[in-house]
C-alpha cells in the first residue's frame, strides 16, 4: 500500500470516531502530514479523503491556498512595485494574512459549513516563505465549528512540525495523522 494510501486509511480511521462537542478550536484541528516530494499524488487522491469523510457522516469542504499569495498580490495597488523591489513585501505580508481569512470567511459562509463539517486546506506549502502556517492555522481555527483537516508537507516528529522540512519546527497541539501512525 503507498504512503498516501496509507496516510487516507489513518485519517479515515481518526475521522470515524465521535467528535466531542467541548473541544476548543485549536484542538480541532487535524494535520495530514505527508512528505513534500507526494505533493501531486496527495491532490490526485483528495477525492478519497472526502469520500472517508462522508462515509463517517460528515460534510467535506476543501480551501485552496496555492494562489492565494499572487491573486492577493496581483490586487495591490502597486503590485508592479512589489514585483520590481521585492523586499518591500515584508512590510506588506500582515496584510496577506488579513486577506487569507477574509477569504475564508468568504468560503465558509458560501458553503454554509456547519458543527459536522470537516474543513480541509490545501496549498499551505505555498505559505512557504511568506507566513507561518501556524499563524495562519491560529485565525482560521476559531471560525471552523467542525474540524479543520490541514494537508501538510513536511515532516512530524515528537509533537514537532516543520514545513517542507526548510524551517525550524515548531510545536503544535493539533492532532497528527501519518502514514504510519494508526488509530
Amino acid at each position: 500500500m503507498s504512503r498516501i494510501k496509507r496516510l487516507i486509511h489513518s485519517y479515515g480511521k481518526y475521522i470515524s470516531i465521535p467528535w466531542r462537542e467541548d473541544a476548543a478550536p485549536l484542538q480541532r484541528v487535524i494535520f495530514c502530514v505527508y512528505n513534500e516530494n507526494e505533493e501531486l499524488r496527495l491532490r490526485a487522491k483528495i477525492d478519497e479523503f472526502e469520500l472517508v469523510t462522508r462515509q463517517a457522516g460528515h460534510e467535506w469542504a476543501v480551501f485552496d491556498l496555492t494562489d492565494s499569495f499572487a491573486s492577493w498580490l496581483a490586487g495591490q495597488r502597486y503590485a508592479v512595485s512589489y514585483f520590481q523591489k521585492p523586499h518591500l513585501l515584508a512590510t506588506l505580508l500582515p496584510k496577506y494574512l488579513t486577506y487569507i481569512v477574509s477569504e475564508f470567511e468568504r468560503f465558509l459562509a458560501e458553503r454554509a459549513v456547519g458543527e459536522e463539517s470537516v474543513v480541509a486546506i490545501k496549498g499551505v506549502g505555498s505559505l512557504f516563505g511568506f507566513l507561518k502556517v501556524k499563524e495562519v492555522i491560529d485565525k482560521l481555527a476559531p471560525l471552523v465549528s467542525g474540524r479543520l483537516l490541514v494537508f501538510f508537507p513536511g515532516s512530524y516528529e515528537n509533537n514537532n512540525y516543520r514545513l517542507l522540512d526548510g524551517y525550524d519546527g515548531w510545536n503544535y497541539l493539533a492532532v497528527p495523522i501519518t502514514a504510519d501512525k494508526e488509530f
